[in-house]
């Protein structure tokens, strides 16, 4: 009886100890601290022991500021969702519509700078978004694309409010997203939408982050998860953009690069079948999760100029 007890016991404790480290973990991963630390590098740089101690503390997440300002003119507007957003707008000539850009996680909008630029050639206004937590806006959390998308649908009735009919929308990883979810979740009609590297579901890019580490995804791929969203009030569980994709009917053009190693072909092509109205798919032999590389750009532009001009 004694060793039954104490066996009871141990696994216990095992169980306490894995989803007190899980908590920690997840913590760290979504709340963004103003402290003056530096940012956990890439999990490809990391040696043994930084693997070793991120298991046990978690990473170093500092909240994203600004890499620099734009050379175009730009106003800053200030949009009021679930927290105040900051924004750069800027205006063309004779322009087609608005473009409204949001980055992927631990991003901030000055990251959009050279794709705003893009646009605005391809003759679209832009408005480039801080989220919560991120840059000049509000807050110090992310939920990884989940509550985000609350932010997306104001930031198009925003523009609407400026009188603009014809807006499209794009997003870079969770961006595109909390841009996924948005159209899932509430009655907006942007004209299409981009997308960059959407992941699958967020156990899935979780599980990826553990494998570029080269640790295995189970069990604390589930864990942080879970523990992750039930920090935010969801069911992490659910969020899930391959089940998002199945409500929209939205022209959308999906862009994904083959050396991603963050999220797979077969996320990819998930989304892409589920998606219902237009749709075209482009992938990039040579890129990985970030396709907007120098050596890229002009393969990027003409894919999103052809798509997108369509509509206008």
């Amino acid at each position: 009886m004694t060793s039954k007890k104490n066996l009871v016991f141990w696994l216990f404790l095992l169980f306490t100890g894995i989803n007190a480290i899980a908590f920690i973990h997840a913590y760290n991963f979504t709340h963004f601290t103003t402290e003056p630390v530096e940012r956990t590098k890439d999990p490809k740089e990391l040696s043994l022991m930084d693997k070793a101690n991120i298991v046990l503390t978690g990473i170093d997440n500092p909240k994203p500021s600004h890499k620099a300002l734009p050379e175009f003119n730009y106003t800053t507007h200030i949009i009021k969702s679930d927290v105040l957003l900051e924004s750069w707008f800027t205006k063309v000539g004779d322009s087609r519509g608005t473009v409204i850009l949001f980055h992927g996680y631990a991003g901030e909008k000055s990251l959009l700078i050279s794709r705003a630029e893009a646009f605005q050639q391809l003759g679209y206004n832009t408005l480039l978004v801080d989220f919560r937590g991120s840059g000049g806006s509000e807050g110090n959390a992310t939920t990884i694309g989940f509550s985000e998308s609350v932010e997306v649908r104001d930031c198009y009735h925003y523009v609407r409010s400026l009188g603009e009919d014809n807006i499209h929308l794009f997003g870079t990883s969770m961006g595109s997203v909390a841009i996924m979810k948005a159209l899932k979740d509430y009655p907006i009609t942007p004209t299409s939408i981009v997308l960059e590297c959407p992941f699958g579901s967020l156990h899935k890019t979780v599980s990826a982050r553990f494998k570029l580490m080269g640790l295995p995804a189970f069990p604390m791929a589930g864990l942080l998860s879970f523990w992750g969203g039930a920090q935010h009030g969801y069911w992490a569980f659910s969020h899930n953009p391959q089940e998002y994709a199945a409500y929209i009917k939205t022209p959308v053009l999906l862009l994904f690069g083959m050396q991603d190693d963050r999220v797979s072909m077969e996320e990819t092509t998930a989304l892409f079948n589920n998606f219902k109205g237009k749709k075209v798919l482009v992938t990039y032999a040579d890129q990985g999760h970030d396709i907007f590389t120098e050596a890229n750009q002009p393969k990027w532009i003409s894919d999103v100029a052809s798509f997108m001009h369509k509509f206008d």
